[in-house]
């Protein structure tokens, strides 16, 4: 199983979903969705792809997955493989503008 490790900025954003009970629905959609990434970051319900306007400290490629779908601001999940073999590093969680 992948571990998935938050940047401080991924970090804040999902607290700030967390502490906004007005995102209770979206809340749940996000933890389903990193649940997904954990398990299988390829799973078409997340619809994930890469996302050339940003890349990993390394140069890492970085890619956008759906917490939601059909859905106005819905929120995307950026990540990218690494440090190491089994992890994925969760940049930011963020409405789509």
């Amino acid at each position: 199983m992948t571990k998935l490790r938050f940047t401080a900025e991924a970090d804040t954003n999902l607290s700030d979903i967390e502490k906004n009970k007005s995102l209770a629905k979206r809340l749940k959609a996000v933890r389903k969705a990193l649940g997904y990434l954990e398990t299988n970051p390829r799973h078409p319900s997340l619809n994930t792809h890469p996302f050339t306007s940003l890349e990993g400290d390394n140069g890492e490629k970085v890619f956008e997955a759906d917490a939601e779908n059909k859905t106005p601001a819905a929120f995307r999940i950026f990540w990218h493989r690494g440090p190491g073999k089994d992890v994925i590093t969760i940049i930011a969680i963020t409405p789509h503008p």
